[in-house]
């Protein structure tokens, strides 16, 4: 199997399972019980806020772990707003954002998203459009460090300074930017969110990390775990994980550096290919992660050609996890390149176990799918 789909969830490092094993032997109790199983339980739990909060240079207090990125981003999102205001988001951002977006929209808050260049960018200007034509009403504005399906990478630390000088906050879903790309681009924002399987991490935990002062509104009631903004109980075992991908995902942007030569040769190979409909084309020509190629193939649908491939042993995707299973396009590339290329369009994203021969073996499954059609 070439596994060729990082971007929808990363293979767990190996000392990710070496530390979830671990501590499933000593950390099955309930974190929030006093007794010295618990107090072991709940080792695992701080560790894993002290390592995200190193990660996104933030006060250990200011972690809330949540269930995975898309409960970050509904929590980051809902934290500024009562009932009204302004929040500007981009239209390219991750549907556990954009939904939530849509849904203060019905509770009275104006939504403004900002559409992107057919570059894939959310352009600074655009943002700042937004901004005066409701100045002194914004209280959020969201832009993601980088995109999920083509890996354009988003002018996030810019915007982030315009919305300051605008009196916003800023919330940056940096779920597929951390552990790949340097730091900078996504820390200091008034509100970040987290996914640990995107880090090599085990599904099920993420985090949002707060600047001091930033409250965060509960969506759910019960307990007062994370100091009562996200009861239920936390999962020692998964946060045993999250604290060593946290760690790793430091060192990450070095380790995916060299990807890019590879993304570049499997790309540069796709676009000589002969595809039933016409030459390859690429989505999101602007600057990109190093390890993401999106690109549409007409003539084909996306899913279908997905399934072809899967076929031949090759794992890509044809838009967001999370929106799998749906027969609806990809929002991200209706808007920035239309319906058609939306359609027939594929994501590869590599990771940092990826090999040369791993790529020249995809290249030659696409080959034998494109030579079947024509």
């Amino acid at each position: 199997m070439l596994y060729l789909d990082w971007n929808a969830t990363a293979p767990l490092a190996p000392e990710v399972r070496e530390a979830m094993t671990s501590a499933m032997g000593s950390g099955w109790a309930n974190p929030a019980s006093v007794h010295a199983a618990g107090r072991r339980a709940r080792s695992f739990v701080e560790d894993a806020r002290q390592a995200i909060a190193e990660l996104a240079a933030v006060d250990v207090r200011d972690v809330v772990l949540t269930s995975g990125g898309t409960e970050a981003n509904n929590l980051a999102l809902r934290a500024p707003f009562h009932g009204s205001g302004v929040l500007v988001i981009g239209a390219t951002e991750h549907p556990s954002a954009l939904k939530t977006a849509r849904a203060l929209a019905t509770e009275g808050v104006t939504v403004v998203e900002v559409q992107p260049s057919e570059r894939g960018v959310i352009e600074v200007a655009a943002i700042a459009a937004a901004l005066e034509a409701h100045a002194g009403q914004v209280r959020l504005v969201s832009v993601q460090a980088v995109n999920h399906e083509t890996g354009v990478i988003q002018p996030s630390r810019a915007i982030a300074q315009l919305a300051r000088d605008a009196g916003a906050l800023v919330h940056c879903d940096a779920v597929q930017a951390a552990g790949r790309l340097p730091e900078e681009l996504w820390r200091g924002a008034d509100l970040v969110t987290l996914a640990a399987h995107k880090l090599r991490g085990p599904k099920g935990v993420g985090a949002v990390a707060s600047l001091c002062g930033v409250k965060l509104q509960p969506l759910l009631r019960g307990g007062d775990q994370e100091r009562g903004v996200r009861p239920g109980t936390q999962d020692p075992i998964a946060c045993a994980g999250f604290a060593v991908a946290a760690r790793r995902a430091l060192g990450g942007a070095a380790r995916y550096a060299p990807i890019e030569a590879l993304r570049d040769r499997l790309e540069a190979g796709l676009l000589r290919e002969r595809s039933p409909g016409g030459p390859p084309i690429v989505n999101g020509t602007a600057p990109r992660a190093p390890h993401v190629s999106n690109l549409s193939f007409p003539g084909w649908l996306g899913p279908e050609l997905c399934a072809a491939l899967d076929l031949e042993g090759v794992c890509v995707s044809s838009g967001s996890a999370c929106s799998a299973g749906t027969a609806d396009p990809s929002p991200v590339l209706s808007a920035m390149v239309g319906l058609e290329r939306a359609r027939s369009a594929v994501r590869l994203s590599l990771g940092e176990d990826t090999t040369e021969l791993e790529v020249v073996e995809a290249l030659a499954a696409f080959h034998r799918v494109f030579a079947r059609a024509l």
